[in-house]
């Protein structure tokens, strides 16, 4: 596997198709810093990008997925002093909105992404897995958005997403009540895509990702763009993006290949072009 920039708070390496990204804190849990936040950020315009990434893997290091904000650095310290700062409203916003926007990307590759979550994942943990395309969760993981709790919301993009994935009553009680829920009940409620014995992790995120990234490239990139336009926009404008992406389906010599495999009978290869 091929590791890329040298990071402080997490690691990533890359494997054939397949990305893996893991929160390196675990003495914290995995307690995201502003210099965690930073350098995701930075990754994330390196992963942008690449054109060649078919899967992202995120996890954490150790026990546990991500604790949220370090309630020193984060809590006690940035938050604190951003709110503490005189100025004006714009101002804020705009500052809040770096920090709020840094998992924003991950929903915006090119690619799907997998989130792989033991131990448990709270507040902007949690809000870290939801930006992924799919979660795999550990037996016996707990998540909860626990922002209530310090008189907070969670801003790091839970209010947008987890409607979108358990519904929207359900998702009310999860934030605004501050609920822990298990992983079964992640499952049931549709948060949680699989939830599997803590030691089968890895494996069955791995095994996912291989899934993902033996698709067709651009027919993925197209369908994951789709379905988010469809929650973002109006009917019509949701099917004409669609239909845009399949057009360039239907012009790739992807859609070529996949043509030649079915009557050659062999299985197609894949090159995103």
């Amino acid at each position: 596997m091929d590791a890329t920039a040298d990071y402080e708070t997490i690691r990533y390496v890359r494997g054939g198709g397949v990305g893996a990204l893991t929160l390196a804190r675990p003495g914290k849990r995995n307690a995201q810093n502003p210099l965690m936040w930073e350098e995701l950020r930075h990754l994330g315009v390196e992963l942008l990008a690449d054109e060649t990434l078919r899967c992202l893997v995120v996890t954490g290091q150790g026990s546990t997925f991500s604790a949220g904000i370090d309630l020193v650095e984060g809590m006690a310290g940035l938050l604190a002093d951003e709110a503490g700062r005189p100025r004006d409203h714009e101002g804020k916003l705009a500052a809040g909105q770096t920090v709020a926007g840094t998992f924003n990307w991950i929903a915006d590759l090119g690619c799907a992404s997998v989130a792989a979550v033991r131990g448990h994942a709270y507040g902007a943990g949690l809000q870290l897995a939801l930006a992924c395309d799919f979660r795999i969760l550990a037996e016996h993981t707990k998540v909860g958005l626990l922002e209530t709790r310090f008189g907070l919301l969670p801003d790091m993009g839970a209010t947008v997403r987890l409607p979108r994935i358990v519904g929207e009553s359900r998702a009310r009680e999860l934030i605004l009540l501050g609920d822990i829920i298990d992983a079964a009940e992640a499952l049931r409620i549709g948060l949680a895509n699989q939830v599997v014995p803590d030691a089968d992790l890895e494996s069955a995120a791995a095994g996912l990702a291989e899934r993902l990234a033996n698709q067709p490239p651009i027919a993925i990139r197209g369908a994951r763009r789709a379905i988010d336009a469809a929650w973002h926009l109006g009917p019509d404008e949701s099917f004409r993006i669609a239909l845009e992406a399949q057009i360039r389906c239907l012009e790739s010599e992807d859609f070529k290949e996949g043509r030649s495999a079915m009557v050659e009978g062999r299985t197609p290869e894949w090159r995103g072009r």
